[in-house]
């Protein structure tokens, strides 16, 4: 199998992108995650429905809200430009932003999920013991939601590895700065490169399947464990 420079490009592009998306995530969908699963607020159905909208939105439609949105009339256009970073779309930190809103739901929802299985019980006899809601949370919730949190990266991880519609839609087909593995594959296939579309997908084949082959015997040892 001999990849290209600009597959090779393409990979390392989308490794960057995956990774930056999985860390800001994290950071993020944590305290929502969190805030969805001890929450009683009428809020929650809303605000849960929002953040899993791109579980059932064509890629195509995401992306073209959130282009509308990025552009230099619209309010995050507004916003970066105030910051002076200009208009975002067709730029690197412009994939990272709408990766993040696309990618969400597959780091919140393993992580509500796993504060949720928690239970109530752990954290108030944490309080009896003296810890504040801080300490509670990073002492006992977070070391029994570590299953979850490992699901919610591989999975963020991998998702924003196969994307194609979003970030075509945001990013363009730019060498070395918006196309990723998904749209150098798109490229090929259009040129009638079916040589090394195939190599290039076969790649990002044996990559989803490790992450499945992983998430799948990783899964019932800690089933067993708990």
């Amino acid at each position: 199998m001999f990849l290209s420079e600009s597959d090779l490009q393409a990979i390392w592009l989308t490794v960057q992108l995956a990774s930056i998306v999985t860390v800001l995530l994290l950071l993020l969908g944590t305290p929502v995650a969190w805030w969805l699963a001890r929450t009683r607020c009428w809020l929650k159905g809303p605000v849960g429905a929002v953040l899993a909208l791109p579980l059932v939105l064509p890629p195509s439609v995401l992306g073209f809200y959130l282009l509308l949105a990025m552009g230099p009339h619209g309010p995050l256009g507004h916003l970066t430009k105030l910051l002076g970073f200009g208009p975002q779309p067709f730029t690197f930190w412009g994939l990272v932003l709408a990766s993040v809103a696309y990618s969400m739901p597959f780091m919140v929802q393993p992580l509500q999920n796993a504060f949720e299985s928690i239970g109530d019980r752990p954290l108030e006899v944490a309080a009896t013991l003296g810890a504040s809601p801080l300490d509670a949370f990073f002492t006992v919730a977070v070391p029994l939601a570590l299953p979850g949190f490992l699901t919610a990266s591989i999975l963020t991880f991998a998702h924003t590895v196969g994307e194609f519609g979003v970030v075509l839609m945001i990013g363009g087909n730019l060498p070395g700065i918006t196309r990723v593995a998904s749209v150098q594959i798109y490229d090929h296939v259009e040129a009638l490169e079916y040589g090394q579309a195939h190599q290039l997908a076969a790649v990002m084949v044996f990559f989803s399947f490790l992450v499945l082959l992983v998430l799948y015997a990783w899964r019932p040892q800690t089933q067993k464990a708990g």
